[in-house]
């Protein structure tokens, strides 16, 4: 999942903890724009289900092309930042497109366990053109040497383990930016956080928190679609793979997003409605990143199967719609290092909607990680049924 604290007993910085980010790096997962086979997967290498059981699954993968690199010593070595992941995309008012990333690191390689660092999280990374055909990062903030979005000192908590802020989401509504966190060791949530930014996502304003207990944990990781009726829509999961979660809905109105008693759920008590005791909307699995929007008059998430090490996405008409009904289309698939082609990718993550994407023009930014000079985020061009 996002960001790369220490989560299994290592020295901040290193590659090796994220233990391949739990996906099975170079187990063929992948066959192609044709096809899938599907193998073991994950740190126990247990045994994945091929699709994910849906009425309406496709039979085979959604065409997927890799457009570019966005972050790597190439692209964003410049920054100071040669290795980051996620880059959530978000279209700051002054039309530049800013990309929230988690664990940001310097140096020749992403650092191994007791190598100095430094270590940022959250971190900036900005593209002047906000066109998604034309992405490049090409500043950050901070300038040339990008900094932190918001205070995170890594703090250790025993056992080799150190804090991190991880972002989950950044957005925008009526001009003002927002960003949401998730605090404390990766995998292990204390709280999360929300933020905002009037200047383009040079400085962010603290606004709120969450305890990371709520709803059992599944409003951990939160993603907002921003829709046209003054609301928030909002899909929230547990922040760990290695944890089964259902997907919760709520909505919060546009100018209360800060005040957490404004969340409201939509759930089931006899039937479905707004304020019912919170209930999933699809069932329990293992998610990893999640990305909700609102495009073309419709609603689109996209988000990480864990199991599978798939990133997947369905469209559907209302944010109440039946997701278990819902067609699930398999973006990129997993697969080993030298079979990269189309939409196979090593240790894939992410899956975040670019901003100007439409259906028939469909970004994504994918982050993988494999070994310590390959850690980086991607942007893709989907081929996908809306």
């Amino acid at each position: 999942m996002a960001g790369s604290s220490d989560a299994n007993g290592t020295t901040p910085g290193g590659y090796t903890r994220r233990g391949l980010l739990r996906i099975g790096a170079g187990v063929a997962v992948g066959a192609g724009i044709a096809g899938a086979t599907w193998g073991e997967l994950g740190r126990n290498r247990e045994a994945a289900a091929a699709p994910a059981g849906n009425p309406g699954d496709p039979t085979s993968p959604t065409i997927a092309v890799k457009v570019k690199n966005l972050s790597g010593p190439a692209e964003t070595g410049p920054f100071n930042a040669p290795w980051t992941d996620l880059g959530i995309p978000v279209r700051c008012p002054d039309g530049t497109m800013l990309f929230v990333c988690g664990d940001t690191f310097d140096g020749p390689h992403v650092p191994g366990p007791g190598e100095p660092s430094y270590w940022r999280a959250p971190a900036g990374l900005r593209s002047g053109n906000g066109d998604v055909n034309n992405l490049r990062i090409d500043g950050s903030v901070g300038g040339s040497n990008a900094r932190s979005l918001v205070d995170e000192p890594h703090n250790p908590v025993g056992d080799g383990r150190f804090t991190t802020a991880i972002p989950s989401d950044a957005f925008v509504v009526n001009g003002v930016m927002y960003m949401h966190l998730m605090r404390g060791v990766i995998y292990d949530t204390h709280h999360t956080d929300f933020w905002r930014s009037f200047d383009n996502g040079e400085t962010w304003e603290y606004l709120c928190q969450w305890p990371g207990d709520m709803h059992g944990g599944q409003f951990q990781q939160k993603t907002y679609a921003v829709a046209d009726d003054g609301y928030c829509y909002v899909l929230s999961s547990v922040f760990n793979r290695d944890r089964d979660s259902g997907l919760l809905l709520h909505r919060v109105r546009q100018d209360a997003l800060g005040d957490p008693g404004a969340y409201e759920p939509w759930g089931y008590d006899g039937g479905w409605r707004w304020g019912a005791p919170p209930t999933t909307v699809m069932a329990d699995r293992r998610y990893g990143e999640i990305c909700f929007r609102a495009m073309d008059g419709k609603y689109v998430l996209t988000w990480l199967d864990a199991a599978t090490a798939t990133i997947r996405a369905m469209v559907f008409a209302l944010p109440t719609s039946d997701l278990t009904r819902t067609l699930e289309q398999t973006m990129i698939v997993n697969g080993p290092a030298q079979a990269q082609v189309a939409n196979v990718v090593t240790a894939p993550y992410g899956g975040f909607v670019v901003p100007g994407s439409t259906f028939g023009n469909f970004h994504i930014i994918v982050s993988q990680w494999y070994d310590p000079t390959n850690y980086r985020f991607m942007q893709y061009r989907v081929y996908m049924a809306s």
